[in-house]
C-alpha cells in the first residue's frame, strides 16, 4: 500500500523536498530592500511548500523556520521557540541576505512595534501563520533558502550508523524517521484537526522483536513525505461513505476512471442531507437513460474482452482502494483492496445485473440509487430520524466495507444485509400507511438488497429474475406472492379499512406462513364475492387466476416457519407479485376501457 502511494506521488509530481510540507500563509510582513517595514499583506487559501521541522524538534524549544505562528514570530514575551526562530533567520542570513534583513527587523524595537501594530489592525491572531517578503519576494520561494534548509536541518538528525535500516517503501538503506508527519483530510470522519498519524509505535503492544518505535516499520523521511503528499491529495476529493473516506487510484493514468464514470457508480456516494425527489415523469426519463447506459456498458465490457489495443492495455492496469477514518489521532484503515482494472469493470457490470429488479408498478426497472441511499435502508427504522448520516457511520461501520468489497470483487454479502433489510421492511409495514407506500415508491431499492443477497449468497442467479418467476423452486417465494394477492383482494373489496392486511399480518406471515395464509384464504372468499357485487368481477377473476397459479407453484405444503433465506424469498416474492398485479391490473383496465368504448359506439351506431 505504501509503495503504491509512493509511486502515485512520483507519477503526479507531488513530492516535496525533505523537510517541506504544504502550508497556508495568513499574512506576509513586507520589507523594503533596505530592511525598512512597508506593510502587511494578507495571504491566500492556497497551500505552498514551506520548511517544517516536524519530529526533529525533539521537544518544545524549537519552532518551524521562515513560516510560523504570530505568537512565535512576534511574541508578547520572548520564548525558546521565538529565540530559535530568530536564530534560524540569522543562520540562514549567511546564505540568503533576505533572511538577515528579516532578523534585523524583528530585533529593531521600532520596526517590531510597527509590525505588531499593523498586524493588530489586520486582525492577525496569535495562532495565524505569518512569513516575510522582501521587495515583494517571498523568502519561502528563494532557491538559496532551499539549499540552506537542507544543511541546517541535518544538525538535528541522528547519524548513528547502528540506526540504519532498509526503508519499507524504497528498499534503500536509511535512518528511519522517528515520527511521521500527520496526514490531513480526515477531520470529517473522526480525524484530528492537526492531522492523523499513519505509522506510530508509541505503545509497547505495537512493538516486536525487541525493536523500539519507528524501527518496527522503518521508512525514510523523504519516502514518507511522498506517501503523505499522495494521501493528502487523494483525500481532498475522496467522498464520504458511512463515516469513512473512500480513497481510490490507479497504478497509471487512465482515460476512463471506472469508479467515477461507469454507469451510476458515480452516484454511489451521497453527501447531501436530503434525498432528491423526482416526479413520475422524471423517473421514467431517468429509467430509460439508465437502461440505455446499461446496454452501452455491457457492449463496452464485452468488446474490451475481444479486441482493441486500448482495452488490452487497460487489462494490465491495477486499481487501489482505501477506506479510511480517524480515531484518537491515528488513521484507521478499514479496508485495503487491490485488483485488475478490467476485472473491476466486469464486477461492476455484474453488480448492476444482480441488482436489476422491476419497479413497483411493473412497468420497467428500478433506476439508479446512491450507495449511501441504499445503506440508509439497512438502518433501524425511525419515524423521526434527525441525524441519519451519523447513525450510518455507527450502525454500519462493520458492514459497509464488506458491502463495498462485494461490489468490487463480486463476492458474497454479509448475512446482516438480508436481516437488516427484512427488519427495515417489517418495521415500515407495521407503521402507518404512508410508510408502507414508501416501500413501493422512493424506498423501493430496499428490496434490491434481498435480491442481490439471494443471488450471491444462495446461488439464485439463474432462477431469480427481475420480475416474478412462477417457476421459482421455493415455496417461501410463492407464499410471499400469495400474500400480495390476498392484500390486493382486500384493497379492492374494502378500500377504507383502519388497519391494512399488511399491517396486521405481514410480520407473522413472513415467519410462520402456514399459520397465517390459511386464515387469509378464508377471508379472501368473502372479499372475492363482494367484488362481484361492486362490479369488479373481472378483477376477481384476475386474482383467482394468480391464486391458482401460486398455489400450484408451492406444490408441497406451506412451510410452518421460515429461516433467513426463506424470509428473504418470501419478501421478494411479495414485492414482485405486487408489481406484477399492478402491471396486469393496469393493462386489463385499459383493455376493458377499449371494449366498453367499442360497445358504446356499436350500440349508438
Amino acid at each position: 500500500m505504501l509503495k503504491a502511494l509512493y509511486d502515485y506521488a512520483l507519477r503526479h509530481d507531488l513530492t516535496l523536498p525533505a523537510g517541506y510540507i504544504n502550508k497556508t500563509v495568513k499574512a506576509y510582513i513586507l520589507l523594503y530592500g533596505d530592511g525598512r517595514f512597508q506593510d502587511i499583506e494578507l495571504g491566500t487559501d492556497e497551500a505552498i511548500p514551506a520548511p517544517d521541522i516536524g519530529s526533529l524538534a525533539n521537544g518544545k524549544d524549537k519552532s518551524n523556520v521562515l513560516l510560523e505562528k504570530r505568537s512565535v514570530v512576534i511574541p508578547e514575551e520572548p520564548s525558546a521557540k521565538s529565540s530559535f526562530f530568530l536564530h534560524a533567520l540569522k543562520a540562514g542570513g549567511e546564505v540568503e541576505p533576505m533572511l538577515m534583513l528579516c532578523a534585523q527587523a524583528l530585533e529593531d524595537t521600532e520596526t517590531n512595534a510597527a509590525i505588531r501594530a499593523r498586524l493588530d489592525e489586520k486582525k492577525i491572531k496569535a495562532a495565524d501563520r505569518i512569513s516575510f517578503k522582501v521587495d515583494r519576494n517571498s523568502i519561502l520561494e528563494s532557491k538559496k533558502v532551499l539549499e540552506w534548509w537542507k544543511t541546517f536541518r541535518q544538525q538535528f538528525q541522528k547519524t548513528d550508523p547502528d540506526a540504519m535500516s532498509v526503508c519499507l517503501i524504497t528498499g534503500e538503506p536509511t535512518i528511519p524517521t522517528t515520527t511521521t508527519t500527520p496526514i490531513n483530510g480526515l477531520q470529517v470522519v473522526g480525524g484530528h484537526a492537526r492531522g492523523d498519524a499513519l505509522i506510530c509505535f508509541d505503545k509497547n503492544a505495537f512493538c516486536s522483536y525487541g525493536l523500539k518505535k519507528a524501527a518496527n516499520a522503518p521508512v525514510s523521511e523523504q519516502a514518507f513525505a511522498a506517501v503523505k503528499a499522495a494521501l493528502d491529495k487523494l483525500l481532498e476529493d475522496a467522498p464520504i461513505l458511512a463515516g469513512m473516506k473512500f480513497v481510490h487510484w490507479y497504478d497509471r493514468d487512465v482515460e476512463e476512471d471506472v469508479i467515477k464514470t461507469c454507469g451510476d457508480f458515480r452516484d454511489f456516494f451521497q453527501e447531501d442531507d436530503e434525498e432528491e425527489e423526482q416526479s413520475q415523469q422524471e423517473q421514467a426519463i431517468e429509467q430509460a437513460n439508465q437502461e440505455r447506459a446499461a446496454r452501452q456498458r455491457a457492449n463496452q465490457v464485452v468488446g474490451s474482452a475481444e479486441s482493441g489495443e486500448r482495452e488490452r492495455m487497460l487489462d494490465d492496469v491495477s486499481y487501489y482502494i482505501l477506506l479510511l477514518s480517524g480515531v484518537g489521532g491515528r488513521i484507521m484503515i478499514r479496508r485495503y483492496e487491490r485488483g485488475s482494472y478490467q476485472d473491476l469493470r466486469e464486477k461492476l457490470q455484474q453488480w448492476y445485473n444482480d441488482l436489476e429488479l422491476t419497479n413497483a408498478g411493473g412497468t420497467g426497472t428500478l433506476g439508479p440509487c446512491k450507495l449511501t441511499g441504499r445503506l440508509m435502508r439497512l438502518l433501524k427504522y425511525q419515524q423521526v430520524d434527525r441525524k441519519p448520516f451519523e447513525r450510518l457511520g455507527k450502525e454500519l461501520a462493520g458492514i459497509t466495507p464488506a458491502v463495498l468489497m462485494a461490489i468490487m470483487t463480486g463476492v458474497q454479502l454479509p448475512d446482516a444485509v438480508a436481516s437488516r433489510a427484512l427488519a427495515y421492511i417489517r418495521s415500515k409495514m407495521m407503521s402507518d400507511e404512508q410508510a408502507t407506500n414508501d416501500l413501493f415508491g422512493q424506498e423501493s431499492h430496499v428490496w434490491q438488497w434481498l435480491k442481490v443477497w439471494l443471488v450471491r449468497n444462495r446461488g439464485k442467479r439463474n432462477v431469480l429474475m427481475k420480475n416474478y418467476n412462477p417457476e421459482y423452486p421455493a415455496a417461501a417465494y410463492h407464499c410471499g406472492a400469495m400474500m400480495a394477492i390476498y392484500e390486493a383482494i382486500q384493497n379492492a373489496a374494502m378500500s377504507d379499512v383502519n388497519a391494512t392486511l399488511m399491517q396486521r399480518y405481514y410480520a407473522s406471515a413472513i415467519q410462520m406462513p402456514a399459520l397465517v395464509l390459511g386464515r387469509l384464504s378464508q377471508m379472501s372468499v368473502h372479499h372475492l364475492e363482494k367484488m362481484k357485487k361492486i362490479e369488479k368481477g373481472w378483477l376477481a377473476d384476475l386474482y383467482r387466476e394468480w391464486l391458482n397459479q401460486t398455489a400450484s407453484a408451492i406444490q408441497e405444503k406451506i412451510p410452518a416457519t421460515l429461516n433467513l433465506e426463506q424470509q428473504s424469498e418470501f419478501a421478494l416474492g411479495y414485492y414482485q407479485m405486487h408489481a406484477e398485479l399492478a402491471r396486469e391490473k393496469k393493462e386489463r383496465m385499459a383493455a376493458k376501457k377499449v371494449r366498453d368504448t367499442a360497445n358504446v359506439e356499436k350500440t349508438e351506431g
